[in-house]
């Protein structure tokens, strides 16, 4: 029986980024782009091996905490000049070492695709292992008309070999008859000269020339004839390289030294997912998009070892009352209660994170009987704090949240979740996104996520209305 093919993806993923600073590491749906990219590849099926070559410490604990092998990467392979294939060949050569015996296929991986699917990747292995292809490579069909700009035809003058002949007047000329004398405009202010001290034209002159882009340049068809328009439908589609996934065979890969040799395969994508991510407004797309186009995905017991909860806005519909001596009260929710009882049962570790110093958030951490840090202005600081403390991975840690002081909680744990009604930027930030609003049981629904139907209530909708208008609350609550 033939042993199965190995096949390795590599992930280039260096620290060193100028466009978007630490945009490896940067989260799009609540995932740094290093762990979307581990994670697609782990899910493909063709897939054999994952490794993610980097330079850089975080990097690498985040590709190890999703599941990849780490190469180290020299800083020789590292640096502005360092090109994706070097890294692939440094990969193989780690590999081999590591495991005893050369990879079959080698897949190049880039993480600045953000919504690459298990689906593309298994494609270009397929065609390399299945399909007789030496080379595979992600594809967008399109059928657009593409244009560019080329010089101008070198000017040439008319033809002067044939005498000009003016036409003939058939006619003599008349100037026409003026029926009133000419009269000079009066001129009601003396002239007065213009001052000369000065230059007479006062609009400074131009340090570049007036000349609007790809004036004198001439725009021909690239992919078609300008002067011929077919429809849509009797065109074939071209297909644009996405940037995302590509396969080689490894040996063939070695000898070459580069991704395009011998017969090269196209496998086709989605191009709504088509986004590669190189600089700050690509990565503000990519986060807009991940709502629209990640599949949705909420956590299980099996992923979470700890939850934190914001407390104003997550456990409470973020409004205060205030009595005439000055004291705050708020309204919680009874059925977080049972969650957050329920989730301490399971045995998971739990922590209220807040903001703000108050009475109220202590006296439900003690009602709850959760630890609580409170009066805390770097959120993120005391989390790492704390998990440090307790030996807790924080890949393994779901954060609940609401507004933007949750953010950097957010992109340190592996689990971060927004409310429903949680400001817009935090949402964007959240792997998963609760279907109800903070204090109208959001952390029940969470407890439910991790803890199966057994948290279920069937009888409340999908999506719980707007509570009606503030009730008398008390500090005290379930």
């Amino acid at each position: 029986m033939t042993a199965p093919r190995t096949v390795l993806a590599v992930i280039p993923a260096r620290g060193g980024s100028k466009g978007v600073p630490g945009k490896n590491l940067a989260p799009v749906g609540g995932v740094p782009l290093v762990a979307r990219a581990v994670r697609a590849c782990r899910a493909a099926r063709r897939v054999t091996h994952v490794a993610v070559s980097t330079d850089d410490p975080d990097i690498a604990a985040v590709a190890t905490g999703a599941g990849a092998e780490v190469v180290h990467r020299p800083a020789a392979l590292a640096d502005d000049t360092a090109t994706s294939e070097a890294a692939l060949l440094h990969a193989l050569d780690a590999h081999e070492a590591r495991h005893g015996s050369p990879a079959d296929v080698v897949l190049l991986v880039q993480c600045t695709s953000p919504f690459l699917t298990p689906g593309d990747v298994d494609g270009v292995a397929a065609e390399v292992l299945d399909g007789g292809a030496d080379t595979a490579l992600t594809v967008a069909p399109t059928h657009g008309f593409l244009w560019r700009h080329t010089l101008p035809a070198p000017h040439t003058a008319p033809d002067r070999t044939t005498p000009y002949t003016a036409p003939e007047r058939t006619t003599p000329y008349t100037a026409p008859e003026r029926t009133t004398p000419h009269t000079a405009p009066e001129r009601t202010t003396p002239h007065t000269a213009p001052d000369r001290t000065t230059p007479h034209h006062t609009t400074p002159a131009p340090t570049t020339p007036r000349t609007a882009p790809g004036a004198g340049l001439h725009a021909e068809g690239v992919n078609h004839d300008k002067a011929h328009r077919p429809r849509r439908q009797d065109r074939r589609p071209e297909y644009l390289e996405t940037g995302a996934a590509y396969a080689m065979d490894a040996t063939g890969f070695r000898t070459h030294g580069h991704r395009f040799f011998g017969r090269t395969a196209l496998v086709p994508t989605d191009p709504a997912r088509v986004l590669e991510i190189d600089d700050p407004h690509d990565l503000a797309r990519a986060r807009a998009l991940a709502p629209l186009l990640d599949p949705p995905a909420t956590p299980t017991r099996a992923d979470v070892d700890a939850v934190v909860l914001d407390f104003d806005g997550t456990q409470t519909d973020d409004r205060v009352l205030i009595d005439a001596d000055g004291r705050e009260l708020v309204a919680v929710h009874r059925g977080d209660g049972l969650g957050v009882a329920a989730l301490r049962r399971a045995g998971l570790h739990l922590l209220i994170l807040s903001t703000e110093k108050n009475p109220v958030v202590a006296a439900r951490a003690r009602k709850l009987h959760v630890p609580v840090l409170h009066g805390i202005d770097r959120k993120d600081a005391a989390l790492k704090h704390w998990c440090e403390e307790y030996g807790i991975d924080p890949q393994r840690v779901l954060y609940a949240g609401n507004d933007v002081n949750d953010l950097p909680c957010l992109a340190l744990v592996g689990w971060p979740v927004a409310v429903a009604d949680a400001h817009a930027a935090v949402r964007a930030a959240a792997r998963a996104v609760t279907a109800t609003r903070g204090g109208a049981g959001a952390v029940r629904e969470i407890a439910a996520w991790l803890l199966g139907p057994g948290l279920d209530d069937s009888s409340r909708p999908a999506r719980t209305p707007v509570p009606p208008p503030f009730p008398a609350p008390s500090p005290q609550g379930k």
